[in-house]
């Protein structure tokens, strides 16, 4: 019977030839470079764990490490985790190989990918716990710990895509963490915290190998179970990494929000509804007040990360990066809901069959983004720990943050013929940076004010307030008066 060892190696004589020195080198130079970028970040944190951690920022700090180990198990579960090439999955996939053996590569890249991710969060473990004594035996226990848990995330992920039953206890496993960190934000692990952070070596020990004794279960029962994968499930998540692929190499970042977002539509019947009795303007718009009340999981998770702000205050953040934090995340939330504005100008000839203006229909489609970026700021800034009127630069930026979310849905492709610009740095495409820069450019514009205001708590607000609420209002009506075209 023909083995699997045995076709790779038939398929790699057809298609690449032995690696030479130049491979070789270039593979050790790139990761030569990435040891040295991520080297001094991590010896920072390493050099000031003798310090003093204030118990405050400890819990701010573990939600945060709650929060990033919740994206990385929901990263997992929508990867799949266990994926093959489009090639392998149309080919190899229904043929009579040992489909375990054959999935082996994947499980290997799981691991890998969770090993250097374990290492991450073992590092943020140090850094919210600090190492008061015996520096070298907690620096290992926090990383294998982290190790551990990404690990074990990782296997619950592909039982979770074999079974059913295990995607329960991922989801459980989610929601604990969620909860984990609303408890640690609110102060009330503050003492586990600080014994945690002094726990005798023996017990630290105990830790460690009851958590490399989990994760190795799961990890054999995740291995045991790759031969139960239904190949349908493999062929869906073959198909996205491909997709995901070519987004990639071609450096077309957007087409990962269609992938999603087809992804999530396509397997559901929607029922028809009578059409509210709305101005000819707003009747397009309707449809994207319906895409998003639809999801109501999606709205639950946006207005879950309103605090995020405000633990990274409370975690040591400086007034800039909260302010940063503030506008960019209500900027992420306008852009979740101009896909009907994305859609228009991806086929500008089936808008024109509306027999809408341009103006008037994007001056329609900017209330919904307007209504969720200015709720959510609104939201953060209440919690953030600052006295006074702040909050109302939620409100008064919401304009321009529409008019910003309807620019990034309406930018062309990257233009790849652009020059490089050579930096002391090294190399920077101009193409997909001015691609990037596309409509967080006109927010930024927009919210000058209050970015200057919170970045200057100390400053009376009123001035501020009154320049955001011109401001907002005059970029939002200067995009609309500029939109001439089907993108801009």
């Amino acid at each position: 019977m023909t083995q699997v060892r045995d076709v790779r190696a038939y398929l790699r004589s057809r298609t690449h030839g032995p690696a030479s020195a130049i491979d070789r080198y270039v593979t050790v130079f790139g990761l030569a470079m990435l040891a040295a970028v991520a080297g001094r970040p991590i010896s920072g944190v390493l050099a000031a764990l003798d310090a003093p951690v204030d118990p405050v920022r400890m819990g701010a700090g573990l939600a945060l490490l709650a929060v990033a180990f919740t994206g990385f198990l929901t990263a997992a579960r929508a990867a799949g985790p266990v994926l093959m090439s489009p090639a392998d999955a149309a080919w190899l996939l229904l043929s009579p190989l040992d489909r375990r053996k054959l999935l082996g590569r994947s499980a290997r890249v799981i691991g890998l990918v969770a090993l250097v991710a374990g290492l991450l969060l073992g590092v943020g473990l140090l850094a919210v716990l600090g190492a008061p004594d015996q520096l070298v035996w907690r620096v290992l226990a926090a990383l294998v710990l982290g190790v551990s848990a990404t690990v074990g995330g990782a296997a619950l992920a592909v039982l979770g895509q074999s079974s059913p039953a295990w995607q329960i206890w991922l989801s459980g496993a989610m929601a604990a963490l969620l909860v984990l960190a609303v408890v640690a934000v609110s102060g009330r692990l503050r003492t586990v915290l600080a014994v945690a952070a002094h726990a005798p070596l023996a017990a630290v020990t105990a830790a460690v190998a009851g958590a490399v004794a989990v994760s190795w279960l799961l990890a054999r029962r995740a291995w045991a179970s790759l031969d139960r994968i239904p190949a349908r499930d493999l062929v869906a998540s073959s198909a996205r990494a491909g997709y995901a692929a070519d987004a990639t190499v071609g450096l077309d970042l957007s087409t990962f929000t269609w992938i999603a977002e087809d992804n999530h539509w396509r397997s559901r019947t929607l029922v028809s509804r009578r059409r509210p009795g709305v101005a000819a303007p707003l009747a397009p718009a309707w449809a994207d007040w319906l895409r998003v009340i639809r999801r109501p999981g999606r709205l639950a998770v946006v207005a879950a990360t309103a605090p995020l702000p405000a633990v990274l205050v409370q975690a040591g953040g400086s007034p800039t990066a909260s302010a940063v934090a503030v506008l960019g995340g209500a900027l992420a939330v306008a852009a979740t809901a101009v896909s009907g504005a994305r859609r228009d100008a991806g086929n500008p000839a089936l808008a024109r069959l509306l027999g809408l203006g341009l103006r008037p229909a994007l001056a329609a489609r900017a209330v919904l983004p307007a209504v969720l970026g200015g709720v959510w700021a609104t939201a953060a800034l209440l919690m953030l720990p600052v006295d006074g009127t702040w909050w109302l630069f939620g409100p008064l930026a919401a304009p321009a943050l529409a008019a910003g979310a309807l620019r990034m849905a309406r930018r062309r492709p990257i233009d790849h013929s652009l020059p490089v610009l050579e930096t002391g740095g090294g190399a920077i495409p101009v193409g997909p940076l001015l691609w990037a820069g596309t409509g967080v450019d006109l927010a930024l514009l927009g919210c000058l004010p209050a970015f200057a205001a919170l970045t200057t708590p100390d400053a009376a607000p009123g001035p501020y307030l009154l320049a955001q609420a011109v401001t907002g209002v005059a970029v939002l009506l200067g995009y609309l008066w500029r939109a001439r075209t089907s993108r801009s």
